[in-house]
């Protein structure tokens, strides 16, 4: 599943904006501040949702135990396809904008989807589960679908300058290249 995202991101081809941009040096940190801040964000909402399921998702979806469990499952996976359009626009609110260029992107993420209602076929054949119904597919899809106004909310905070690493840590060159990109300090 993260092959096939990682692979639907990457098909995403390059914008004129993109291409004004000055190059990103080589020492330059992998995940920026833009990146910190839309991560924390899924992260938090996923972990809110996925632990409370555990606990009280028979409760709230009125199911047995077996059903809860895939509840759960389905949900997460979902939230990953949900979080795979975020990721490809990370600084724009519109991240629809120039998706029906990118038909590869589109199919893939039918692939994952296809692959999905697979597994949990598979999963009610092999590991003794339940068929989720209409209803509580449509509880997985929506909760996985607020992470798209998530994002778009998420994208309002403002992004310091000061690279997210360099908070606990001034003494590494990285760091101090950040603050001063012409070395003097």
């Amino acid at each position: 599943m993260d092959t096939l995202g990682a692979l639907a991101l990457a098909t995403e081809g390059p914008t004129k904006e993109l291409l004004n941009k000055p190059p990103v040096g080589r020492v330059e940190p992998l995940i920026t501040n833009i990146m910190w801040r839309n991560l924390l964000a899924q992260a938090i909402f996923q972990i809110t949702v996925l632990l409370t399921f555990p606990f009280k998702g028979k409760a709230i979806f009125n199911v047995d135990e077996r059903v809860k469990d895939i509840i759960i499952f389905n949900t997460f996976v979902l939230c990953q396809v949900f979080n795979e359009f975020n990721s490809r626009k990370l600084e724009k609110r519109n991240i629809y904008k120039g998706i029906h260029k990118n038909r590869l992107f589109v199919g893939i993420i039918g692939i994952t989807l296809i692959l999905q209602v697979v597994m949990m076929e598979f999963l009610k054949k092999f590991a003794d589960t339940e068929r989720l119904n209409g209803v509580q597919w449509g509880n997985c899809i929506g909760i996985a679908a607020l992470l798209w106004p998530i994002g778009w909310v998420v994208k309002l905070i403002p992004v310091p300058k000061i690279q997210f690493a360099c908070i606990y840590s001034y003494s590494s060159y990285t760091c101090i290249h950040s603050l001063y990109p012409n070395g003097t300090a």
